[in-house]
């Protein structure tokens, strides 16, 4: 796993140019549930695009705050975290929704157009490996079994290349698009580099089309995030991994407590600041921030554990200021 990775697993920073925010006196009130004070009525539009492995929690985010804050209208797109960094950086977006931290190229992509941002982590994932229903024998695979499957060249086209033990039945892999922050973070912890992989696989930007692919191939083989599993665990077996130190599956408990290595990972937004200066959208990511757990469990992702809330609250408390809130 390369240092970017490890530093993401418990970095909260938000990353904010005190120059970008001006318009102090519009922050709204707290929007959160805790706040104690009736929300102020707000409207506008707030456009977030990004991973679709995010786009279940921002959507679960934005209809919570439609509850609160009914005329403002929350738009969620699924460009991929790659894709919705272009959008993000390009001025066309007020957040961008990763699977992975931003990187240097957008960082210099956003930078040389003025844009800055925030970043948060608000929620946990737990990457996961999955097989057809049928699937009896791939229950555990290690990282190296993994890593034989997907490396830049692989001939590997049957079960039983990978194990004498598993029969020989035809393997076809399904994963998602190079835009993808999944395949990103995959590839580097999995492949050993990111952005390395076999291209004779079924690629798709779309979860979904992965979930669809694997569950009509008895061979099928592919990787998301947990909440789409979850969402077809009637379709669909989870593998464990085995990283060296025995078999582990994916869950809540795996993924917070750094058990299921090495594909737990953190998730993201990033709020451009220049947004922020729009009542609507500051308010938005209060909410989001104020409410991170309610918001994770409604869209069936993993909460924060202890430190990492901490490290939330603690980059809220600096945006606020440095905003003027």
């Amino acid at each position: 796993m390369s240092n970017r990775m490890r530093t993401a697993l418990t970095a909260t920073a938000c990353v904010f140019v005190l120059a970008a925010c001006g318009g102090g006196n519009q922050t709204p009130a707290r929007q959160g549930e805790d706040s104690g004070q009736p929300a102020r009525e707000l409207a506008g539009d707030v456009k977030v695009d990004g991973s679709s492995t995010v786009a279940p929690l921002a959507t679960a985010a934005a209809e919570l705050f439609a509850e609160q804050q009914a005329k403002v209208r929350v738009t969620v797109g699924t460009s991929g975290t790659g894709g919705g960094f272009e959008k993000f950086c390009n001025g066309e977006t007020d957040i961008s929704n990763a699977s992975r931290q931003i990187e240097a190229e957008e960082v210099a992509a956003c930078k040389a157009k003025g844009v800055s941002y925030a970043e948060f982590t608000v929620a946990n994932d737990a990457l996961t490996v999955v097989v057809h229903k049928d699937n009896t024998w791939a229950t555990c695979l290690t990282v190296d079994q993994l890593k034989k499957m997907w490396s830049p060249g692989s001939k590997v086209t049957s079960w039983d290349q990978i194990d004498a033990k598993f029969p020989d039945e035809p393997l076809k892999l399904f994963g998602p698009g190079t835009d993808s922050g999944t395949f990103d973070y995959f590839t580097d912890v999995i492949v050993g580099e990111e952005g390395r992989s076999r291209t004779d696989y079924s690629p798709s930007e779309d979860d979904n089309v992965v979930v669809q692919g694997v569950a009509g191939t008895k061979g099928g083989l592919g990787y998301f995030g947990y909440t789409y599993f979850e969402e077809n665990a009637d379709k669909l077996k989870a593998v464990q991994i085995d990283s060296g130190g025995g078999c582990v599956g994916p869950s809540a408990q795996t993924a917070q407590d750094g058990t299921y290595k090495p594909l737990s990972r953190p998730l993201f937004i990033y709020p451009k600041a220049a947004s922020l200066k729009r009542p609507e959208v500051l308010a938005f990511v209060e909410y989001f921030v104020a409410n991170h757990k309610r918001i994770a469990e409604d869209a069936k992702f993993i909460p924060l554990n202890p430190e990492q809330e901490g490290l939330l609250q603690g980059a809220l408390t600096k945006l606020k200021a440095a905003a003027g809130g």
